[in-house]
């Protein structure tokens, strides 16, 4: 048995890849079983979930992109994937992607909040600059490392492995309701890309420039069931 298989990894490392991410999703929860307004708790649970990223995994922000201009590239060609079918097949609302396990592609913003500029300008920055970051540091940095050894810090990023690929992949397409099919085209490519250029960084700015495009997308083309 390896070393990385035989001790798992310190729990502070492995709170500065998975805690920013469990704050970010619990208050989520937390907000749709209580009911509670978007307006005021979204901010919230955007400065929660940046409060412990910056008191916990600011090391691992000092991170830069060995390969920017391809990194943004991919970005844009997920981008594309993701509005893809509905524009060319309109395919949305078939029972495969809503259904009771999915749920449905409707904005959880109301039709009044679309109109705020405040809000729409704190949720576009969160889509693009917060949830890329501490995705990428859960999915990519520490699930499919933890899934080769469970000491996660001795596995290098972007090490491959099947199952470890195909888990997080299949898991990140479940993350995103509704949109699982493109989910997992996303999912599929930021994990090869992360193969490829094994830099963290390199994923963040791909799944920012995913991100901040689907934003300006929702609010020129006023598509508001991409912010779910």
């Amino acid at each position: 048995m390896s070393a990385a298989a035989a001790a798992p990894a310190p729990p502070r490392a492995t709170a500065a890849y998975i805690a920013p991410l469990l704050v970010y999703v619990g208050l989520m929860a937390l907000e749709q079983a209580a009911g509670l307004p978007l307006q005021v708790f979204y901010p919230l649970r955007c400065a929660a979930s940046a409060a412990v990223l910056l008191a916990l995994s600011r090391p691992l922000l000092a991170l830069r992109p060995t390969r920017l201009l391809a990194s943004a590239a991919l970005g844009l060609a997920v981008f594309l994937l993701w509005i893809g079918p509905d524009l060319v097949f309109g395919y949305r609302h078939h029972w495969l992607f809503e259904n009771p396990i999915f749920g449905v592609a409707a904005s959880s913003a109301p039709p009044a909040l679309r109109a705020s500029v405040a809000f729409c300008t704190v949720r576009a920055l969160g889509c693009t600059l917060l949830v890329p970051v501490i995705e990428e540091l859960f999915w990519r940095g520490w699930l499919m490392r933890w899934l080769i050894g469970r000491n996660f810090l001795e596995v290098p990023l972007g090490a491959y492995n099947p199952l470890a690929f195909w888990a997080v992949a299949v898991l990140f397409a479940l993350e995103h309701g509704s949109y699982w099919e493109v989910g997992l085209i996303a999912g599929v490519l930021y994990n090869w890309w992360m193969v490829r250029t094994r830099s963290l960084a390199d994923c963040m700015v791909a799944h920012a420039v995913t991100n901040g495009l689907l934003s300006v997308y929702v609010l020129a083309a006023s598509q508001w069931q991409y912010w779910l």
